[in-house]
């Protein structure tokens, strides 16, 4: 039975990696009911029983999350071929489907997003995700590195994880007008207070990009700063990165006391080697850090 059940859950997370890198394309019930090797005429029930959204909703939920991503993060692409990618014949389609979802129009998302609906929106599509995407690490999968000392670029996020979401949109707008691209100068987190602290306003982490260049804050609140250098357990994380708090708890739980090591003064942090909208959610990576004595 443990055998046949994990075959189930992995035929079924087949489906949603191939409706993530598929996003763009026709995405029925035949051609994805294929993707699982089950019958057409029952996939839909399956889906819905497993995941708690139809197949419909969750294609929509996962169009709409890359399109609102976009929107916030990507000036480069204008309203229209959003919509387009999203799924819409035209334009106004797409915004009375956007306003009904979210409150806003998506030119008013697009200059001031109103994240808290954001986030209740998509609560759906995370369970359905975390049904069956947990990840499962191992000892083997941690390795020990000497890493240098790195200097950064710092803003702050303190208060309720609510209102990150317009951080991380200040924090990569400053990051391009100074020319900082992901490519050449990696993007770091550091968390400085529990993921859900007691109070959401003690909540805290920083935004951190590597440069050994003077910094400009241009109207924002950026400061020198630097992630010390040293010896630090690393987990590689590959897929679903918005939600590191299982691989932390893993080396924090099951990995550091079975180790003999000690945790160093300094929070621990990830860097971030990939990010969606650029690859799809199941393909990016991170890589989290926990520093050791």
């Amino acid at each position: 039975m443990t055998a046949a059940l994990q075959n189930y859950r992995a035929r079924m997370r087949r489906v949603l990696d191939h409706i993530d890198r598929h996003l763009d394309d026709d995405l029925d019930l035949d051609s994805l009911s294929g993707v699982a090797a089950f019958s057409k005429f029952h996939f839909h029930r399956q889906f819905t029983a497993t995941f708690g959204l139809s197949v419909h909703r969750y294609v929509q939920l996962a169009r709409m999350k890359r399109a609102s991503h976009q929107l916030a993060y990507d000036d480069a692409l204008d309203v229209t071929e959003i919509a387009m990618e999203a799924g819409y014949d035209a334009p106004d389609a797409f915004a009375r489907a956007f306003r009904q979802r979210f409150g806003q129009s998506p030119s008013s998302f697009r200059k001031s997003p109103d994240w808290e609906p954001w986030l209740a929106a998509f609560g759906p599509l995370e369970d359905a995700r975390s049904k069956l995407m947990q990840t499962t690490f191992t000892k083997d999968d941690v390795t020990i590195r000497d890493m240098p000392t790195t200097e950064v670029a710092i803003m702050e996020h303190r208060g309720s994880p609510a209102t990150l979401p317009a951080t991380i949109q200040r924090f990569i707008a400053w990051r391009k007008a100074a020319g900082l691209h992901p490519s050449a100068h990696p993007t770091f987190t550091v968390w400085r207070s529990e993921r859900r602290p007691a109070q959401p306003a003690d909540y805290s982490i920083d935004l951190c990009v590597g440069t050994d260049r003077p910094i400009a804050a241009s109207g924002e609140d950026i400061k020198a700063g630097e992630i010390p250098g040293g010896r630090c357990a690393v987990l590689r994380v590959v897929g679903y990165t918005d939600n590191l708090e299982p691989a932390a708890l893993f080396l924090y739980r099951e990995w550091l006391p079975a180790s003999g090591e000690e945790a160093r003064d300094f929070p621990i942090y990830c860097r971030r080697l990939s990010f969606f909208p650029d690859v799809p959610e199941h393909e990016t990576v991170a890589e989290l850090f926990l520093p050791l004595k």
